[in-house]
């Protein structure tokens, strides 16, 4: 579908029609699975698939049809990237109480709790590929947590949705009530200090 045509589940969708949800859904299944495998905790990947993930989501999606904006595809989008977050959030605080002291010990500053600049770190020391460096994870992951800790919030949530859920910048300006001008010039901004954090890391250890 180009960007220009409407998809002809958008009428349905505004009509409320759980099968305009479910054609909906099917075609924006692999963004939202590429955004459900960045927030998703690694810690926790054995009690929670992204499958699950996405499932919990559709359920959410029919029961709060009603409550879209379906005005457009991307405002359809934007509410149900909301709801896979909202979905994950629910599904992380499930599992961790159920998983009790154990799995708590060993949550630390990561993806266990799906803030942005935990998904970040973690998405980046993931892609580590020398032995030797691979020793250093735990301390590469900190000391980009801290680096990215110093970014203002909106930057950081803009790069990430930019840059790893890869959403456009009209999406990102919609989801974070930014104006389009606004969320370039943070994405450019977040970008160039996202370079000097890795660029201070010993070389090779990240791909651009």
């Amino acid at each position: 579908m180009n960007a220009s045509e409407t998809p002809d589940w958008l009428s349905g969708m505004q009509a409320g029609q759980t099968e305009a949800l479910s054609k909906c859904f099917a075609e924006y299944r692999p963004r939202l699975e590429r955004i459900a495998q960045f927030r998703l905790s690694p810690r926790l990947s054995t009690r929670i698939d992204v499958d699950d993930v996405l499932q919990e989501t559709y359920l959410a999606a029919a029961k709060r049809l009603p409550h879209c904006d379906a005005s457009s595809p991307e405002t359809v989008f934007v509410w149900l990237r909301l709801l896979v977050q909202q979905t994950l959030v629910d599904l992380h605080r499930k599992h961790l109480q159920a998983a009790g002291r154990d799995i708590q010990r060993e949550v630390r500053a990561d993806r266990t709790d799906p803030g942005t600049s935990g998904c970040i770190a973690a998405h980046l020391v993931a892609q580590i590929s020398s032995p030797s460096l691979s020793l250093r994870r735990e301390e590469m992951n900190e000391r980009l947590m801290k680096a990215l800790e110093k970014m203002e919030p909106t930057d950081r949530e803009v790069l990430a949705l930019r840059h790893f859920e890869e959403l456009s910048n009209g999406e990102v300006a919609k989801l974070l009530n930014l104006s389009i001008k606004a969320a370039s010039i943070r994405y450019v901004r977040a970008m160039k200090k996202l370079k000097v954090f890795l660029d201070d890391l010993p070389e090779g250890s990240f791909l651009p």
